[in-house]
C-alpha cells in the first residue's frame, strides 16, 4: 500500500486495550482519507441513539495520503465523532504538525473508544503506543499540558494534541489544541474527548510515507509549491496573515458587526492585519511543510500584556472585535489566545457573548441574569470575563456554554440565534457572498465556511479544470446553487486529503499529488466524483441521526437586508437557491436523502 502507514491505533479507554487494525486499502481509493474516510468507517458505529458524550460515540483522528510527505501545505489532521454541538456529524481539523508526526510515529489514524475511569493521555512513539496517568494534569490549560507531557515523556520534540479546562467541563465547543495554538475548534470534539476521561495525545517517530512515484510525486510537489508561492491569495496572506482579509472585504459587508447587523462599521480597520503589522506583530510562523505562514506571533502590553501569541486570526478579530463593536486589537489578541489556552472554539464562543450582548441591548437580558455584567457594545472586558467563566462553566457561562441556540431557547428567542443546527455562523456574512447562504444551511457539520468557501471563488478564486466558475457575488441562482455543489465537493475532497484550503495550485496538480504518493491513476474527471462520495456519505449519516430537510434553514436575521448604502448586500433569496440545490445535489424534497439513483451512481 503506496501513500499510507496502512494502519489505525484502536484504543478501547474503558478497558486500556491498545491494538492495530490494517487499513482497507478499498476504502481509502473511495474516500482518500481525513474525513472523507471517517464517515466511512463510522458509518456503522453512528447511530441516533449515540449519546454524543457517552463512551459509545467514537472519536477519530485521521490523517490523509499527502499528510507528512513533502506536499506543501498538508501538516493538518481530522478528528470525527458525534458533535455534542449539533447532534450530528462532527469533523474538525487543525495544522502544525501533529498530523505528520501522527504518521511518524506509525499510523494513518487512531480510533478512540470507552471512557477512561480517570484521566489519562496517550503517547506513541516509533509505533510503540501506551496510555499514561493525567490525573495531575486535569485542570491545566492547553499550553502547560503540552508542556508537561514533553517532559514526562522526555522529549521536546513530541507534538501533543490536548484538551483544556473547557475540554474537561464538557463545553458543547470545547477544542482539542496542538503545536501552541494550532486548533481543531469546531463542533466541540474537545468536549468528546473530555468525556473519554483523555486529555492529550503525544506523537512522533521516523517512519516515512512509502510513495508510489517518488520522481513523479517530487515533480508534482515542486510544481505545486512554485504555484503556491505564485499565487496572489497566498502572497497575501503571508504578508498579513488571515486577518488582512478584514482590511479588503470589510468594504463589501463581508465582516460581520453589531451580531451581523451592521454592514459596515469602519473601525475594524484597527483589527486588520495593517494595524497588527505596525502594532503587536512579532513575526510570523507556519505549519510543517508549509511555503506561506499564514500564522502570526505577537506581543501584547498593558492590562492584556501576553509575550509570543499565536495570532489573531480573521475570524477571532471579528467575533470578539466587530461582532460586539471592539476595536482594540490587543484585547482581541488577548482574548484569541485566551481561548487557546483554555481550549475553545473562538468562533463559537465570541459569537454566543456577542448574541448575549445583542439580548441584553434589547432588555431581553439584564445584569440579574449576567451576574452583574454590563454586556455593552465596545466594551471587551464582560466578554473576556464571560469567556473564562464558559470554560469553568461558572455562572451566567453556564449557559454561554451550551452554545448560541440554547441561549436562545432559554429566553424564548432561538430564531435571533445566527446559528444553523447548533454551529455559529462563522465571519463572513452570506449577504456579501449569497453562495455562502447555501454553504451555511447544508454543510454536513453545520454553518461552517471551510466546507465550501464561495467567498473565495466570488472574489476572484475559480477552478477552471473543474468547471468552477466566478460569478455575481450577490445572484441567487440555479447557477449559483452548481457552482456552490461543486466548491463544497472539491472542498471536502480537500478534507478527505487534509490539505489546507490556502493551498490552491491548479486541480492537475492536487491530483498528481494524489497519484504519485498512491499509485491510483485518478483522473482529472474523477477528483470532483471523489468530494461527492463524502459529501453524500456524510449526508445519509446526518439522516441516520436525524436530519431532514427542516435542518437546511439560514437563520432569520441572515435573511432580513443591511440598510447601509454604502456597501452592496443582498440576502440569499433561500426560496430560489435551495429548490435549484436539492436538484443538483439529486436530494429528495421530502427525505432531503440522495436518491437510490445517485448513491448507486456514486458507489454507495
Amino acid at each position: 500500500m503506496y501513500g499510507f502507514m496502512g494502519k489505525l491505533l484502536l484504543v478501547n479507554l474503558s478497558t486500556g486495550e491498545i491494538s492495530a487494525e490494517p487499513l482497507d486499502e478499498s476504502m481509502l481509493r473511495q474516500f482518500v482519507g481525513g474525513a472523507g474516510f471517517g464517515a466511512r468507517y463510522l458509518f456503522d458505529r453512528m447511530e441516533q441513539t449515540t449519546e454524543p458524550l457517552s463512551p459509545a460515540n467514537p472519536l477519530l483522528f485521521m490523517t490523509g495520503p499527502l499528510v507528512g510527505t513533502a506536499a506543501p501545505l498538508c501538516g493538518r489532521y481530522e478528528v470525527c465523532a458525534r458533535s455534542p454541538q449539533t447532534g450530528l456529524w462532527g469533523e474538525s481539523n487543525s495544522g502544525g504538525r501533529f498530523g505528520p508526526y501522527l504518521r511518524f510515529s506509525g499510523y494513518d489514524g487512531i480510533l478512540f473508544t470507552g471512557r477512561s475511569a480517570t484521566p489519562v493521555y496517550l503517547s506513541i512513539r516509533d509505533g510503540r503506543a501506551e496510555l499514561h496517568d493525567a490525573r495531575h494534569l486535569w485542570g491545566q490549560d492547553t499550553y502547560e499540558t503540552q508542556a508537561h507531557i514533553q517532559k514526562e515523556l522526555g522529549d521536546s520534540a513530541l507534538s501533543v494534541a490536548c484538551i483544556g479546562i473547557a475540554g474537561e467541563n464538557l463545553v458543547k465547543y470545547a477544542a482539542i489544541v496542538n503545536d501552541w495554538g494550532r486548533a481543531a475548534g469546531r463542533t466541540g470534539m474537545g468536549a468528546v474527548m473530555g468525556s473519554k476521561n483523555l486529555k492529550g495525545i503525544a506523537v512522533g517517530g521516523h517512519a516515512q510515507v512509502p510513495l508510489a512515484d517518488p520522481d513523479g510525486f517530487a515533480a508534482a510537489v515542486q510544481a505545486a509549491i512554485s504555484s503556491v508561492k505564485e499565487d496572489v491569495k497566498g502572497q497575501f496572506l503571508s504578508a498579513g496573515g488571515t486577518a488582512s482579509a478584514v482590511d479588503t472585504t470589510m468594504w463589501m459587508g463581508d465582516i460581520p458587526n453589531k451580531y451581523y447587523s451592521m454592514a459596515l462599521w469602519e473601525p475594524v480597520a484597527k483589527l486588520g492585519g495593517g494595524t497588527m503589522a505596525e502594532s503587536i506583530l512579532k513575526g510570523k510562523k507556519a505549519c510543517y511543510r508549509c511555503v506561506i505562514g499564514c500564522g502570526r506571533v505577537t506581543k501584547t502590553t498593558g492590562r492584556y500584556a501576553v509575550d509570543n501569541i499565536d495570532g489573531p486570526e480573521y475570524e477571532t478579530a471579528a467575533v470578539y472585535g466587530s461582532l460586539i463593536l471592539n476595536d482594540d486589537l490587543e484585547s482581541v489578541a488577548y482574548a484569541d489566545h485566551l481561548c487557546n489556552c483554555l481550549g475553545l472554539d473562538s468562533i463559537s464562543a465570541g459569537s454566543t457573548i456577542a448574541f448575549a450582548y445583542q439580548l441584553y441591548e434589547r432588555g431581553i437580558i439584564t445584569s440579574e441574569d449576567t451576574g452583574g455584567l454590563d454586556l455593552i457594545w465596545g466594551t471587551v472586558d464582560p466578554a473576556i470575563q464571560l469567556t473564562e467563566q464558559i470554560a469553568r462553566r461558572q455562572g451566567f457561562g453556564d449557559l454561554l456554554a451550551e452554545g448560541a441556540r440554547a441561549l436562545g431557547r432559554h429566553y424564548g428567542v432561538e430564531e435571533l440565534a445566527v446559528q444553523v443546527n447548533g454551529l455559529e455562523v462563522p465571519m463572513h456574512d452570506p449577504r456579501a457572498f449569497v453562495g455562502m447562504g447555501l454553504v451555511y444551511a447544508t454543510s454536513p457539520r453545520g454553518a461552517c465556511h471551510n466546507q465550501g468557501d464561495m467567498f473565495l471563488v466570488d472574489l476572484g478564486a475559480p477552478v477552471p479544470e473543474l468547471d468552477i466558475q466566478l460569478g455575481d457575488r450577490l445572484e441567487s441562482s440555479e447557477e449559483k446553487a452548481l457552482m456552490t455543489s461543486r466548491v463544497m465537493d472539491w472542498r471536502t475532497l480537500y478534507n478527505s486529503l487534509v490539505m489546507c484550503v490556502f493551498c490552491n495550485p491548479p486541480a492537475a496538480l492536487v491530483r498528481d499529488l494524489l497519484n504519485g504518493a498512491t499509485g491510483w491513476q485518478v483522473g482529472l474527471e474523477e477528483l470532483l466524483p471523489l468530494g461527492e462520495r463524502a459529501f453524500q456519505l456524510k449526508r445519509l449519516l446526518n439522516g441516520k441521526l436525524g436530519l431532514t430537510p427542516q435542518n437546511d434553514r439560514l437563520p432569520a436575521p441572515l435573511l432580513q437586508p443591511l440598510s447601509d448604502p454604502t456597501v452592496e448586500t443582498r440576502p440569499p433569496d433561500m426560496s430560489v437557491l435551495l429548490p435549484a440545490y436539492y436538484r443538483v445535489r439529486d436530494w429528495d424534497p421530502v427525505t432531503g436523502m440522495p436518491s437510490e439513483q445517485r448513491q448507486a451512481r456514486l458507489g454507495l
